[in-house]
């Protein structure tokens, strides 16, 4: 199955229209992305909360790390330089955090303000090898880019 973000998006756009409160339009985002498509088994926002630190914000699916530093994991990785993280074994990625044992692969994007300033990262996990590709990038980052950039 792959998602169909364009209708993604605009199902987003309907929901978060004229909302500002940053959570509130994390939350939505969030429980939208995961219930898309069968391989996101973990979706969620980790924010920026102090300098060089991300804390766990709205999310589905189970547990997840509480704090990540920016220079630990995948997501500190997509924090430090940026750079959406696309990785296909994350047994592979050196310094890999282990929120559950039962991922595979994992997608990381950098969450922008208006402004440009990095507010925090989009994660999503699977328990498939290889899950993500390009194209979930891209349609994930214009969904990111719309709804907190565009605000």
């Amino acid at each position: 199955m792959t998602v169909d973000y364009p209708t993604l998006a605009t199902a987003i756009a309907a929901l978060t229209h004229g909302e500002t409160d940053v959570i509130a339009l994390m939350a939505t985002v969030a429980c939208e992305v995961h219930h898309s498509d069968a391989r996101f088994d973990w979706t969620g926002f980790y924010r920026v909360t102090a300098p060089e630190l991300l804390k766990i914000g709205p999310y589905q699916g189970g547990h997840g790390c509480l704090v990540i530093p920016f220079e630990r994991g995948v997501c500190g990785a997509c924090a430090r330089t940026g750079a959406v993280q696309l990785v296909p074994d994350v047994e592979a990625f050196p310094g890999h955090i282990a929120c559950s044992s039962s991922t595979r692969s994992e997608i990381v994007l950098p969450v922008r303000d208006a402004t440009g300033a990095l507010i925090g990262v989009f994660d999503i996990d699977s328990d498939q090898p290889d899950a993500f590709t390009q194209s979930d990038a891209d349609g994930l980052q214009a969904i990111l880019d719309a709804v907190f950039a565009g605000r």
